[in-house]
C-alpha cells in the first residue's frame, strides 16, 4: 500500500462518526461492515482495500480524539489544535500501514497510540526549536502539561531517553496508561493482555524498568 490509497477526508470522518461503507451501500451493508473485526478490516486495508481502511479510520477516530484532547501544550500548538494532530496521526498511520504486522487484536490501536505520540513529540520539538515572542496575555502557554506535572518538566529529558531504551511492549503499556491516560480495561486490548489484572502488572513492571533506566540515566 502506498501513501496515495489515503482516501478519507476529515469531513467524511467527521460527519457522525459514520464510514464510507455506510454512506455507500444499501442499508444492510452497514451491519456487515460494522460486524467486521478491526484485525479484519485491517487485514483488508493491507490489501489495498480503501473501504476497509475508511472504515478502520472512522472507527479509532473519536477513540484518537479522546485520547489527543489536552496532550499538545498551549506553547506548541500554533496553527494545529486537537482535531489536526489527529488527522495527521491518521495520515501517519495509513502511510506506515504496509509495514506494520499485528500481533494480536489490540496490536493496531498500540500502533496509533505509538503514531500519536510521535506527532505530539515532533510538535513539541519543532515548538521548542521555533523562536517566538511571547506576550503578556500569552504567558498561561508556558504553563506544563498535565504530563509534564506528572513526571517533572526537568525530568523530561531523561524520561524520554529512558523509554527509547525499554522494548516496545513496555514502552506502549507506559505511554497507554501514563501519557494517554487510558483505563485499564483500554491498557488490557492494547496491549493483548487477557484481563486487566494482566494490565496492572504489565505496567507495573514497565514502570519499575523505567526507573531504573531513569537512575541509570542519571548517573551516566
Amino acid at each position: 500500500m502506498t501513501a496515495t490509497a489515503l482516501t478519507f477526508r476529515p469531513d467524511s470522518l467527521m460527519a457522525d462518526h459514520v464510514s464510507s461503507r455506510a454512506r455507500d451501500l444499501k442499508q444492510a451493508a452497514p451491519a456487515a461492515a460494522n460486524a467486521l473485526t478491526s484485525m479484519e478490516l485491517l487485514a483488508r486495508a493491507k490489501d489495498g482495500d480503501e473501504l476497509a481502511l475508511n472504515d478502520l479510520c472512522a472507527r479509532y477516530l473519536p477513540r484518537l480524539q479522546r485520547w489527543a484532547h489536552g496532550r499538545l501544550p498551549a506553547y506548541a500548538r500554533g496553527a494545529l489544535d486537537t482535531h489536526d494532530i489527529v488527522q495527521v496521526t491518521l495520515a501517519k498511520a495509513v502511510r506506515g500501514l504496509h509495514s506494520f504486522e499485528p500481533r494480536h487484536s489490540g496490536s493496531f490501536q498500540g500502533f496509533l497510540h505509538t503514531t500519536l505520540r510521535n506527532c505530539i513529540c515532533d510538535q513539541v520539538r519543532s515548538a521548542r526549536r521555533r523562536p517566538t515572542v511571547m506576550l503578556d496575555t500569552d504567558r498561561a502557554a508556558d504553563d506544563p502539561t498535565p504530563f509534564e506535572l506528572a513526571v517533572g518538566e526537568e525530568t523530561a529529558d531523561r524520561y524520554e531517553k529512558a523509554l527509547a531504551r525499554l522494548k516496545p511492549a513496555d514502552r506502549e503499556a507506559i505511554v497507554a496508561r501514563i501519557e494517554l491516560g487510558l483505563p485499564y480495561a483500554e491498557v488490557a486490548a492494547s496491549l493483548g493482555k487477557p484481563s486487566i489484572a494482566a494490565a496492572h502488572v504489565a505496567v507495573s513492571r514497565a514502570l519499575v524498568k523505567l526507573a531504573k533506566e531513569m537512575s541509570s540515566g542519571r548517573r551516566s
